[in-house]
């Protein structure tokens, strides 16, 4: 009989999401674990595997659509021989836009939406408007990827000026990304008699959870800040002789970064401390045996966390590796849901951008985030005399339930301790 595919929760803050890509077309066999469609959350693209098997009957839902409920039907799955259904209760979805300034466009009536693919040309016109957007300033469709709308939106890049380089002329992340921003009012000059129009860029639903959290965040959890000098002239040694010994070339070759040597010295302190490496309830305090690290990374619509798990325990080459490829498959929107849900404790490097000091807003519903500066040279004094190290200065902001201010200020001696003698991240 036939059986609703619905639309899955991916993550536990998932209400809707934008069903970026069919992966089957209908009339297509499905066999359970093929790979169906790619889902954009509230924290990622992920590939969606069948449970069932049977045959494609019906896209509900077309690539494309924004605002899809979670179980909200978005095809139809039948037998072999089976005739498919002639309607479905379908989820309300808006249809992307290149840009809000435009008129909306009118949602596709059910029996359009409903129309079996009957031939290659119903098929590939289906793809069409799964995929299309208009042109503001032409009308003409243009066809693009949603992660190539986004970013464009994000750069001030009118779609319809480009030349795709995907499928049947389809722009892709890589055209965006090599295309210069318009300047905005045209000459690019506002003045007090004509100031140029702001653009409006629609939050995306991830940039929507990021600015509902962190407000919950700030608004209920009672924020301590407690800053810290620490000089890295020790680590940095250890780190220049750890990456000469690795082989200049093949399998055997790896290169440690600081941001992987501080993840080991944050996950070694909450050992030494693990008042820290808590989450509080109204009900009780949760003490984790495990030290997972959510490591920030920036990716272009926001922020996402992916989780070195028990990271005391990992050598520096296994944190490397495995840094190195959750942030790439982090940016490129290919994470498993376990690999960012959960976690115990959060650091954010900003150290590559120059910062001197900053204090992040805790991850709930972790109790602490320390925030990594940049390292500089600065004067320290030694004794009675003055001295050049290289210094940079950490921030812990814990919550105040969970953790007491003696304790966060134990903790981060604890960091500097192993920071400025470094050899118990190799040992």
């Amino acid at each position: 009989m036939a059986t609703n595919i619905l639309m899955p929760a991916l993550s536990p803050t998932m209400t809707e999401g934008t069903l970026s890509r069919w992966l089957k077309k209908e009339g297509d066999k499905v066999k359970s674990g093929d790979l169906i469609a790619e889902i954009e959350t509230d924290k990622a693209t992920m590939e969606v595997e069948a449970v069932d098997e049977g045959i494609l009957g019906r896209i509900v839902v077309p690539e494309g659509s924004e605002g899809v409920k979670v179980n909200s039907p978005i095809a139809i799955l039948v037998e072999e021989g089976e005739a498919v259904p002639d309607a479905v209760e379908a989820a309300p979805a808006k249809t992307a836009q290149a840009a809000p300034q435009t008129a909306s466009q009118p949602a596709s009536s059910p029996s359009a939406s409903f129309q079996p693919a009957t031939s290659a040309s119903a098929s590939s016109s289906t793809s069409a408007q799964a995929t299309a957007v208009h042109g503001a300033a032409s009308g003409r469709r243009v066809f693009a990827s949603p992660l190539a709308r986004r970013i464009a939106g994000q750069k001030g890049i009118e779609l319809s000026t480009l030349k795709g380089t995907g499928p049947n002329g389809r722009i892709l992340r890589r055209d965006v990304e090599s295309a210069k921003p318009a300047l905005a009012g045209g000459s690019g000059v506002a003045t007090a008699a004509a100031p140029a129009e702001a653009r409006r860029v629609p939050n995306s639903s991830m940039r929507k959870v990021i600015a509902r959290r962190l407000s919950e965040s700030k608004q209920n959890v009672p924020h301590f800040y407690v800053s810290v000098d620490i000089e890295l002239d020790a680590l940095l040694a250890l780190r220049s002789q750890l990456n000469a010994a690795s082989p200049s070339e093949g399998e055997g070759q790896f290169k440690i970064s600081v941001n992987d040597m501080m993840i080991k010295a944050v996950a070694l302190a909450l050992r030494d401390c693990p008042g820290l490496n808590v989450q509080f309830t109204d009900a009780e305090t949760l003490h984790f045996p495990d030290i997972d690290i959510s490591m920030a990374v920036s990716i272009p619509d926001g922020l996402i966390t992916p989780i070195i798990r028990q990271a005391d325990r990992k050598s520096l080459r296994e944190i490397s590796e495995q840094a190195r490829d959750l942030a790439k498959r982090a940016r490129d929107g290919k994470l498993k849901p376990e690999e960012f849900q959960g976690g115990t404790f959060s650091i954010s490097n900003m150290g590559m951008f120059g910062v001197r000091e900053f204090a992040a807003i805790i991850n709930p519903p972790q109790a602490g985030i320390l925030a990594i500066a940049a390292g500089e040279k600065r004067a320290v004094v030694r004794g009675d005399q003055l001295a050049i190290a290289t210094v940079m200065t950490a921030t812990l902001s814990v919550d105040h339930r969970a953790v007491d201010g003696a304790l966060g200020a134990k903790w981060l001696n604890a960091l500097r301790d192993i920071v400025q003698n470094p050899y118990r991240l190799v040992i």
